[in-house]
C-alpha cells in the first residue's frame, strides 16, 4: 500500500490562514502559529462585534426619538407609549429616521401619541 504524504492539503490549509492573517502587524501575519492565533481571535471579535452593531444601532436610534420627543414636549418612554396605545406600529429605526429627515411628520406623530395617552 502506498504511503500518502499531506503536504499539498497541509500547505492549503496554511495559505488559507495566511491570506486571512494578510496585513496584521508583524510575525502575525508571516508565521502560520501566530497568524493562526491571531485570524482565530480575530473570529471571534468578527462574531461579537456582529452581536454589538445590533445593540449599538437601536441605542443609536433611541438616543435620536429621545432627542427629537424632548423637543416636542415628552419623554422617550412617555412616547412610546403613547404610540403603542394609539395603535402606531413604526419601529426604531424608522422613527429616528422621520426626527431627522420630517421634523413636522414626527410632531404629528408625538401630537397622536398626546392624544392617545389623554
Amino acid at each position: 500500500m502506498a504511503r500518502i504524504k499531506g503536504a499539498v492539503m497541509t500547505r492549503k490549509r496554511r495559505k488559507k490562514v495566511l491570506k486571512l492573517a494578510k496585513g496584521y502587524y508583524g510575525s502575525k501575519s508571516k508565521l502560520f502559529k501566530t497568524a493562526k492565533q491571531a485570524v482565530m481571535k480575530s473570529g471571534q471579535y468578527a462574531y461579537i462585534g456582529r452581536k454589538q452593531k445590533k445593540r449599538d444601532f437601536r441605542r443609536l436610534w433611541i438616543t435620536r426619538i429621545s432627542a427629537a420627543a424632548k423637543i416636542n414636549g415628552l419623554n422617550y418612554s412617555t412616547l412610546m407609549n403613547g404610540l403603542k396605545k394609539a395603535d402606531v406600529s413604526l419601529n426604531r429605526k424608522m422613527l429616528s429616521e422621520i426626527a431627522i429627515s420630517d421634523p413636522e411628520g414626527f410632531t404629528s406623530l408625538v401630537e397622536k401619541a398626546k392624544a392617545a395617552l389623554n
